[in-house]
């Protein structure tokens, strides 16, 4: 494990996926100061995370065909002026356009930035989760840094949130430490030993029956997870009377949940493998997600919210690492499919729910999220796993190396 690089692509990831956080934490003071409507709003969310995010796989082809790390600066980078300049901009369409600029600039940076992760990772699930979590990091922090800036000095001072996109990629530039291994550039990621393995006795194979199946589950999975990240706060504002910052709150404890559970799966990858974390991952969403639907009070939000959040993302490092190992020769192709459709599912479907909010509330659609998420939870429950069978004078380490 090449610690050092781990450790910065996590900080890359931090940033660009605040920048993905930062695009629902803006919408409610759009929503107040622009007078959009729910269904406005839904539309939004799709040019960021829906129709921009069908271009990420084809950035994973990009990537497996020839490396191009210049992508993941030039994505961060993209993705912070699309959402400046969204916010300086007082015309709805171009707003649309900025947003969806973001939203490919999100969908630059994944494929290749994934790519490179893994094989700075080595065999280790919990390292996958280590860069996963940068990216509910960044999130997580987007609500809070979007209501300092915009609340405090409106949307004039939207300038001000590209300072992360800038100081990361000046350090990018300055070529650190964390990038000086003569294999950063031009390495594959290896293949993951034990449990949860990308190589068969046949050897590195393509499962593209499995993967299609696993897809299935992360449309379904990314469905409520969009929905609820753009409408959680004004659910909490318009439904419960509650301020700006407390909205902005629930998104930020939703959001670092997330950050949490993240960990958690790949620490249960490790220890019980990774199935374990995708099963007990959407075992647990289902009920938290109702609890949102029923929601009475504030706290019982915010409680179900951390809790939706937290299991929502025990399976992601797994589902990512488990992607790559059914398409072991194309893992660019298999992160860009995978990261591209978990977003772009969900904000394809923004729309139907901001015009079903529109025409019946909030609650009605939180409760028709519930009834949508069933369908993945039971298919994630029968996905397969790849495992090694290891002989008696293999070690997992030495299956990893070949």
């Amino acid at each position: 494990m090449k610690k050092g690089q781990l450790g910065f692509l996590a900080g890359t990831h931090v940033v660009n996926d605040l920048y993905q956080g930062a695009i629902p934490a803006m919408l409610p003071f759009l929503m107040a100061e622009r007078h959009y409507s729910y269904a406005a709003v839904s539309g939004l969310a799709f040019a960021a995370s829906g129709l921009s995010s069908l271009f990420q796989p084809l950035f994973g082809v990009l990537s497996d065909r020839k490396p191009r790390t210049w992508l993941v600066p030039a994505g961060f980078v993209t993705a912070a002026l699309g959402v400046v300049a969204a916010g300086l901009s007082s015309s709805y369409l171009l707003t649309w356009l900025y947003l969806a600029l973001a939203g490919i600039g999100i969908a630059a940076y994944h494929p290749p930035a994934t790519s490179q992760a893994r094989a700075a990772g080595g065999s280790s699930q919990k390292a996958m989760s280590v860069f996963s979590v940068g990216g509910t990091i960044g999130g997580s922090v987007a609500p809070a840094l979007v209501t300092l800036v915009i609340g405090s000095v409106g949307f004039d001072g939207s300038y001000l949130l590209a300072v992360p996109a800038l100081v990361m990629a000046a350090l990018w530039m300055l070529k650190g430490p964390w990038m000086r291994w003569r294999g950063y550039v031009e390495a594959r990621p290896p293949v993951i030993g034990g449990r949860g393995s990308a190589e068969g006795g046949a050897g590195r194979t393509d499962d593209w029956r499995s993967f299609t199946r696993l897809v299935f589950v992360i449309i379904g999975w990314s469905i409520p997870f969009v929905a609820v990240t753009s409408m959680v706060s004004l659910f909490a504002q318009g439904d419960l009377g509650q301020s700006p910052a407390a909205g902005a709150a629930v998104l930020t404890a939703y959001t670092a949940a997330g950050a949490a559970g993240t960990l958690l799966g790949g620490w249960i990858g490790d220890r019980y493998g990774r199935m374990a974390a995708v099963r007990v991952g959407y075992l647990a969403a289902l009920p938290a997600l109702l609890g949102i639907a029923w929601a009475p009070t504030f706290w019982v939000l915010v409680v179900s919210a951390v809790l939706f959040g937290t299991a929502m993302f025990l399976p992601f490092a797994a589902q990512v690492t488990l992607a790559q190992d059914y398409l072991p020769t194309r893992i660019g192709t298999a992160s860009g499919l995978t990261l591209g459709l978990a977003m772009a599912a969900g904000g394809l479907c923004s729309p139907l729910f901001g015009w079903l909010a529109d025409a019946s509330g909030l609650r009605t659609t939180f409760f028709s999220l519930v009834l949508v998420f069933i369908v993945p939870v039971v298919m994630a429950l029968r996905l397969p796993d790849r495992a090694v069978e290891l002989s008696n004078t293999q070690s997992p380490e030495q299956v990893a190396k070949r």
